[in-house]
């Protein structure tokens, strides 16, 4: 049987079909953002494949999906505090150093990266999202995460398990920054002064004002931001992502577009990535963009206005 890329006779079909052959070949390359537990389990002896385990180090050790690595988020240069202000949990701006750490857990740029996040809340999660923007900020498209993390891989006692740890083969990771892809607080008062979407992606009581982070040096939200807790986009705020059709109802709930140009953010950009995850990936939004300075960058250095729901006497 042809192919539909031997399908082409003439001249300008030939010129067409290569170009239609290209993007199927892209499209048949290309990682879907979520992955099952039933995919993991169907492809754990397919070569190319990393997975990326985000388990405490005791957790992992007892048990993980075969061959898979370990990373610390907090610990292994996947953010940092920036020097000079002191902005905590950060884009490294060394990013050639963040592609090295990555090269050293056996992922190069043709390695499909599946991500592991313990799965037991939707901040959980939120570990997954936020290196999955990371990874696509630095140029790599290849990457998935587990649906409901490691929580969803333990549930079904026939998944195997490895213990002990996995040292993985070092390679070369070269990084290709998307400059797009990074918000300043500059980018995000332009896009106010704009009529752009601000969309806070903390729990509703920061974002009123009730309550608010230690980091943060003020309580309340940017002026103008739509609330959509990260948490509603999980079932019952834990690992599993809702369906495409229960998000958009709780979009509309909040007012918040499924399409057009938003920002999101948070405190420290780890919530927010969920959000930025949910609009841009599974929705599609590709106008969606994740400010990872978030409410502590934003109210240390006096961003701009800020709106409270509510003052407590």
């Amino acid at each position: 049987m042809k192919t539909a890329c031997a399908r082409w006779k003439t001249s300008w079909g030939q010129w067409a079909g290569g170009i239609a052959c290209l993007l199927l070949a892209a499209a048949a390359n290309a990682a879907e953002p979520l992955v099952s537990a039933a995919w993991v389990k169907a492809n754990l002896d397919k070569p190319g494949i990393v997975y990326v385990d985000f388990q405490s180090s005791a957790d992992y050790l007892r048990g993980h999906i075969p061959g898979a690595v370990n990373s610390n988020y907090a610990k292994d240069g996947w953010r940092e505090d920036r020097a000079g202000d002191k902005v905590p949990d950060m884009l490294p701006v060394k990013l050639d150093a963040l592609g090295a750490m990555i090269g050293r857990l056996g992922i190069d740029n043709a390695t499909h990266v599946v991500l592991a996040p313990p799965g037991l809340s939707a901040s959980d999660m939120s570990i997954g999202t936020r290196v999955y923007w990371t990874l696509k900020v630095l140029g790599h498209d290849n990457v998935s995460i587990l649906d409901g993390g490691m929580a969803a891989w333990m549930k079904d006692k026939s998944n195997p398990l490895q213990t002990g740890a996995v040292n993985a083969e070092p390679k070369t990771f070269n990084v290709k920054v998307r400059e797009e892809m990074i918000v300043s607080m500059d980018d995000v008062k332009k896009a106010r002064a704009a009529g752009a979407l601000l969309v806070d992606n903390r729990p509703e009581d920061q974002f009123a004002g009730i309550n608010r982070s230690p980091k943060a040096t003020e309580s309340g939200t940017i002026a103008g931001a739509k609330n959509l807790p990260n948490a509603w986009m999980t079932v019952n705020g834990m690992g599993q992502f809702r369906s495409r059709k229960q998000i958009e109802q709780l979009y509309q709930f909040a007012g918040v577009p499924v399409s057009g140009e938003q920002i999101n953010f948070c405190n420290t950009g780890h919530l927010a990535s969920l959000g930025w995850f949910v609009s841009s990936e599974l929705l599609g939004n590709k106008q969606a963009r994740l400010y990872d300075g978030s409410m502590v960058e934003w109210t240390m250095l006096k961003g701009g206005a800020m709106e409270r729901k509510i003052t407590l006497e």
